[in-house]
């Protein structure tokens, strides 16, 4: 883990002040986006920089994407990297001992998933030992079911897919846990009903809105303790982003949908043969979209539909017919298809290193959404700290906050 440490009410404020005024100070670097532009306005303020980002190769890319803080490129590249590792730097919350699993506990859960529900466990360092968990958006309970103890913890289940309830309901019975499984959209009026002041609330990787919520409703209903891993900034209802708390409120800074969608660019998980068809896939919407601004006579990115893996076993000037038709294009006369499957290929490459100087505001980004959830909670008089609990390459959304109750 980071030496750095975690942070604790006297310092979240004073951070989030800090984020603010780097990404606002540098949002023409990290708000246009390489794949809709085929220029951008920072090019012409750094050149040299735009230059060697846009002569290095695929691969290269590919190698920097989840560090690009370490790549040796031309100013203002390494000051910025810089600025941007200090301000994002946080340490690892304190762990606790966990009692052994219970046997069989881990099956049916996905390794990865089982590693990040170990590592959430062990660091729910509360002060007042909890009575009765609650888990949020609960899917089949696994995480609630590694954190009872039995004798002395009860554990309600909050999901959302009836499938899910049943499934973990059968888990919990079979492993004989006082634990109930409860159908509940935890969007809809009703999950009000659902949390007392006796509840510490745990949610891990839940998306969006849906973390957001359980924050507010808690804090109503005064629920003595939270444990919210976030994820999905983007999944949310409203057009644009809507600050939680009096700083975030107060800051200039506004968030678009695609904005939010920041943060969640870094990957670690993705196999190989997932990497081919993202690359393919990519590298064919960019070579359409040559096509489609010369069709339109409109130099603009024209946003397309997802599309059915089996498009990419059609030739690419099918490929290309097929999308222009679902978008209603008038074909005009027909390009060089290599030469233009080509040129998407090149553009994919210019795409993915012009992104590395954007994917350095990343987790400062991610920060600054976190602490206005961390500032929002301590307006409504709960103790926070917010740290990390695993490793980037166990998933990348590894902030944690831990609220209780002053």
């Amino acid at each position: 883990m980071t030496t750095a440490l975690p942070l604790c009410a006297d310092q979240l404020l004073s951070r989030f002040q800090a984020l603010d005024a780097f990404l606002r100070e540098h949002q023409a670097l990290w708000r246009p986006r390489p794949f809709t532009q085929l220029a951008l306005a920072w090019e012409t303020e750094h050149p040299a920089l735009a230059h060697w980002l846009r002569q290095r190769s695929l691969s290269e890319a590919e190698a920097a994407h989840n560090h690009p803080e370490q790549l040796a490129a031309p100013a203002p590249f390494p000051q910025l990297a810089r600025r941007a590792a200090a301000l994002s730097a946080i340490g690892e919350l304190s762990t606790v001992a966990l009692p052994a699993a219970g046997p069989r506990l881990n099956v049916d859960v996905p390794g990865r998933k089982w590693q990040q529900i170990e590592a959430f466990a062990s660091h729910l360092g509360f002060i007042h030992s909890p009575r009765h968990w609650l888990d949020w958006c609960a899917g089949k309970g696994h995480l609630g079911r590694r954190l009872l103890q039995p004798h002395s913890q009860q554990l309600t289940c909050l999901e959302y897919d009836p499938a899910l309830v049943e499934a973990g309901s059968s888990l919990s019975q079979h492993h004989q846990l006082p634990a109930e499984h409860r159908l509940q959209d935890v969007l809809d009026d009703s999950a009000a009903q659902q949390l007392s002041a006796e509840h510490t609330a745990v949610a891990l990787h839940a998306c969006g809105d849906l973390h957001v919520r359980l924050m507010q409703l808690a804090s109503l209903k005064g629920c003595r303790q939270l444990a919210i891993a976030p994820c999905c900034y983007n999944r949310i209802q409203a057009p644009q982003y809507q600050p939680l708390s009096t700083a975030a409120k107060a800051s200039g800074l506004q968030l678009s949908i695609d904005d939010l969608g920041l943060p969640l660019s870094e990957t670690v998980t993705a196999g190989a043969r997932v990497r081919r068809q993202r690359d393919e896939s990519m590298a064919r919407r960019l070579g359409f979209d040559l096509w489609q601004r010369q069709l339109r006579g409109v130099d603009e990115y024209l946003p397309t539909p997802s599309l059915p893996v089996s498009w990419l076993h059609k030739p690419f000037a099918d490929y290309c017919r097929g999308l222009a038709e679902l978008k209603q294009l008038q074909p005009g006369a027909e390009p060089d298809w290599p030469a233009l499957e080509a040129a998407g290929w090149q553009r994919l490459a210019q795409v993915r290193n012009l992104e590395l100087l954007r994917n350095l505001f990343r987790r400062p980004l991610e920060l600054w959404l976190v602490l206005d959830r961390a500032l929002f909670l301590e307006e409504q008089s709960y103790q926070v700290q917010l740290g990390v609990f695993c490793e980037q390459p166990l998933t990348p959304r590894n902030l944690l906050l831990l609220a209780e109750r002053r």
